[in-house]
Order: structure tokens, then C-alpha cells, then sequence
């Protein structure tokens, strides 16, 4: 059997062991992969495995061994899902790995919104606090959290555990499945659902137009979830106090009008690349390949269980 990954730079930028996968079969792995490479390198694989490299119909159709896709992630949006089904070819992903980094990451998102850590840091290392007539200084206010609500959309893995930690502060949780208007109204607003067709740019102004004024919104799930324009409108006007962003809609962002709001923080789409589950990705990977070698459908992917 022939396992081909594509472009394993970031899923493992050389700390982890390949030696599950490397007893399944012959192993190729690559950094990355253009698609010109791509083709090459996977035109005989009995299984492909990627992380962001998109696999559409025409990929497919010139891989003739091609008998399974592993996604080295969640998210499945870059995969021809429906070609796939249709060729007779398995889709596997990787679920559910990343709930408690992801989690942790929304929350650090939004403590440097809330506790304004960014300035006060600026300041102290400026010299403020040492000119300062009192023991301390006041430069930003800080919200607190406990007694405040947060409306999660999407309740999966990574949801509930916001969820968790939430309760954890004393906030009030409010689930946009349950009570849609509800979480829109709550003070925090928290993306952790997939990006489908349907919600594409669902943080527009007639989503932010029904958010509280002041309101923070943190996003860890996918950038096209968000109107940049409309989000850049609500951050500059003071509609929103801020939003926490760990993913854009262009990625990296070459042009955003997010780039320079100074109530906007954005980090490089790193909320799961803690060390524990990149190598939990690397043996679910293996997990998937052992159990459709053996006529399973473990965490595959199909019609019936996606939209």
C-alpha cells in the first residue's frame, strides 16, 4: 500500500514520530506540494492524505489507485466530498483533536480583548508605570467576565469545551442552536462551527446589527464565516468593543481592512498546534488508514453525515 501526504509542514514541523504510519505501507511525505507536484507524487497512491491541499474531481480522476483521502484535520471544506463518494473513493477526517487547544486559544483571544493585556504591556514596557504617581495606573478598561453571557455557534467538541470554560468564569452560556437569538444578544459571540455554503459571511451587518452594542465577537472556527468589511464597520464605529480572530477569510491575508484596528487581535491560525494534538492527529491518521484496510469507516466522511 502506498500512502502519499502532501503537505505535512504544518502538521509536522519535524517533532513528532511517522513510525505508526510508516509501518501501514510505503510512506511518502512532502513539506508541501504544488498541484503540478501534487499529481506526480499521488498519480499512484492507494491513499492521500492532506491538511489544507484541496483535492477536487479532476485531482481525483487522475489518481486511478486512489482508494482513500485522509484529512490530517477537521475541516473538509477543501474536499470534493461528493466526487469522492461518487468515484469510490473514502473521505476520512480527523475529529474532535483539537476541543481542548482551540478552546484554550478562544479564551486567550478574548482575555487579551477583555484585560486590554496588549496595552497595558505596551505601557509598562513605554515607561508608564514607572512614571506613575500611584502603585498603579489606569489606561484601559477591563470587562470582567463572570456574570456576562456568551453565545456559542456550533456545539460540537470544540463548543462545549468553551462552553466549559465559560461556566468556569461565571458567565452564562447560550447555545445558537438552541436559542439563535439569544446567543446573538449575548455579550461574547463565539464561532466554532464549520463553514458550509449556507453560512458563508454569516457575521454580516445584518448579523451584527442584532449583536449587543459593545458586544466582543471570537472567532477560531473558519474566516469566511465573517464579513470582514461588515466586521471592519462595527469594530472602527464601536458597535463591537472587539473580536479575536484566529482565522481569516484569505489566508495569510494579503489585503483585510481587520489589518489595522487596534480593538481587532488576530493570530496566524494556530489555535491547534500544541504539540499533543498535532500528534493526535498523526494517530487518528493511522487509525483511519488500519481501520479501512480492514473494511472499517472509521471518521469517514459521506452524504449521510454531511451537509
Amino acid at each position: 500500500m502506498k500512502i502519499v501526504f502532501l503537505d505535512h509542514a504544518i502538521v509536522d514541523p519535524g517533532d513528532l514520530s511517522w513510525e505508526t504510519l510508516q509501518s501501514l505501507g510505503t510512506l511518502h511525505h512532502y513539506e508541501r506540494s504544488t498541484r503540478e507536484e501534487a499529481l506526480i507524487r499521488a498519480r499512484d497512491a492507494d491513499v492521500l492524505i492532506v491538511d489544507s491541499f484541496g483535492v477536487d474531481r479532476d485531482f481525483m480522476t487522475q489518481c486511478p489507485n486512489l482508494k482513500l483521502i485522509v484529512i490530517a484535520a477537521t475541516g473538509f471544506n477543501h474536499i470534493d466530498i461528493h466526487a469522492a463518494e461518487e468515484l469510490g473513493i473514502g473521505v476520512a477526517n480527523v475529529p474532535s483533536y483539537a476541543a481542548d487547544t482551540v478552546a484554550q486559544h478562544a479564551f486567550a483571544l478574548l482575555l487579551t480583548l477583555t484585560n486590554s493585556i496588549g496595552i497595558y504591556d505596551r505601557a509598562v514596557k513605554d515607561g508608564e508605570w514607572q512614571r506613575a504617581k500611584d502603585y498603579t495606573f489606569i489606561k484601559a478598561p477591563i470587562f470582567l467576565l463572570a456574570g456576562k453571557s456568551i453565545g456559542i455557534v456550533g456545539y460540537g467538541s470544540i463548543g462545549r469545551r468553551i462552553a466549559a470554560i465559560a461556566e468556569g468564569f461565571g458567565m452564562t452560556v447560550n447555545i445558537y442552536s438552541r436559542d439563535p437569538e439569544a446567543a446573538i444578544r449575548s455579550d461574547v459571540v463565539s464561532l466554532s462551527c464549520p463553514l458550509t455554503e449556507d453560512n458563508r459571511h454569516m457575521v454580516n451587518d445584518a448579523f451584527i446589527s442584532r449583536m449587543k452594542d459593545g458586544a466582543y465577537l471570537i472567532n477560531t472556527a473558519r474566516g469566511g464565516l465573517i464579513d470582514e468589511d461588515a466586521l471592519a464597520r462595527a469594530l472602527r464605529s464601536g458597535k463591537l468593543a472587539g473580536a479575536g480572530l484566529d482565522v481569516m477569510g484569505s489566508e495569510p491575508p494579503a489585503e483585510s481592512p481587520l489589518l489595522d484596528i487596534p480593538n481587532c487581535c488576530i493570530t496566524p491560525h494556530i489555535a491547534f498546534i500544541a504539540k499533543e494534538a498535532r500528534q493526535t492527529i498523526m494517530d487518528v491518521i493511522a487509525d483511519n488508514i488500519r481501520s479501512w484496510a480492514e473494511g472499517g469507516r472509521l471518521n469517514r466522511l459521506d452524504r449521510g453525515n454531511i451537509r
